[in-house]
């Protein structure tokens, strides 16, 4: 490291927490970080066992030689573009935090608008049941499931690992028992006529694309969950007619998108039989989510079978 590095003063005799916090914070901004504060102590709570309120009673407490270490190691993951929530293995959602692996997407904020679209459709006191396509790290499904407390869902992902993340995920906060994981693409493996709402964040980046996001995307989310194809809608185009036949009469798909795709994918679920397509924009104000009924007279599948899952 060179001379001034603020990394340097993890070897300095005498170093405590608040000592450590500013170190990290110098070496973030340093590297153009913007919230260098925040993931400071972040880190360092992360790695020191203290909660906020820990960090600022506790400023004076030394910190071992073997912790300033861990910091210092964490803050060169960071500054070569290593997402904070990567280094940690978790992220906050909704209020909630979330555990990580390779192939899951650290959940978003943006994310939240999709959240509100389906609380304000099933008030608190109401019993239904949902599918989660692309389930992930389980942010989106064991959020429903913990704030409205009659419902249950089905959880499909092609990713073994990321079914049992969100099976974790879903067990830290006590409701796994309502949730079945499914490992097949997007709703192909559901039953027909079974769900009174889906959601999905699905893969919305043009492949194209891919290359020019921040390194914090490109270089650590998984390629299989970001990549939508040449036109960035190629999960719409098969969840669409895929959604309608698993849904009740009424019942409601709902998608995040890309702030620039809420025409084309209006225009996916429209051609799929879709009624009442509504986009929701985020506390931004970009279009953030689609949304669709599915007609009395929707296309059904042939057959049935018990459960949601085929």
């Amino acid at each position: 490291m060179s001379d001034g590095d603020p990394l340097d003063r993890f070897g300095a005799p005498g170093l405590d927490v608040g000592g450590a916090v500013r170190a990290l914070r110098d070496t973030f901004a340093i590297a153009g970080i913007e919230a260098a504060s925040v993931e400071a102590r972040i880190l360092v709570g992360r790695v020191l066992g203290l909660d906020l309120t820990g960090l600022t009673v506790g400023a004076r407490r030394p910190v071992a030689v073997e912790a300033a270490e861990r910091l210092v190691a964490a803050a060169r993951r960071r500054v070569v573009g290593e997402p904070v929530q990567r280094i940690i293995g978790s992220a906050e959602f909704f209020g909630r935090a979330f555990a990580l692996t390779s192939e899951t997407l650290v959940p978003r904020a943006d994310t939240e608008t999709l959240i509100e679209v389906i609380l304000r459709r099933f008030p608190a006191d109401e019993r239904f049941v949902f599918a989660d396509l692309g389930v992930g790290s389980g942010a989106i499904l064991v959020t429903i499931l913990a704030e409205r407390p009659g419902a249950t869902a089905v959880a499909t992902d092609l990713s073994a690992e990321a079914l049992e993340t969100a099976r974790t995920n879903a067990e830290a906060y006590g409701v796994a028992d309502r949730a079945t994981f499914v490992r097949a693409s997007y709703a192909t493996a559901l039953a027909p006529d079974a769900f009174d709402a889906i959601v999905s964040n699905p893969p919305y980046i043009a492949s194209a694309e891919i290359d020019t996001l921040d390194r914090e995307v490109r270089s650590h989310d998984p390629r299989l969950a970001l990549d939508g194809g040449t036109d960035g809608l190629d999960a719409y185009r098969a969840i669409a007619p895929q959604a309608s036949p698993i849904l009740k009469p009424g019942g409601l798909l709902a998608v995040e998108i890309g702030w620039r795709q809420a025409a084309a994918v209006a225009a996916i679920l429209a051609d799929a039989g879709f009624e009442a397509v509504t986009v929701t924009q985020d506390l931004s104000g970009r279009d953030r989510v689609v949304s669709g009924r599915r007609g009395v007279e929707g296309t059904r599948s042939q057959g049935t079978t018990a459960g949601g899952a085929k």
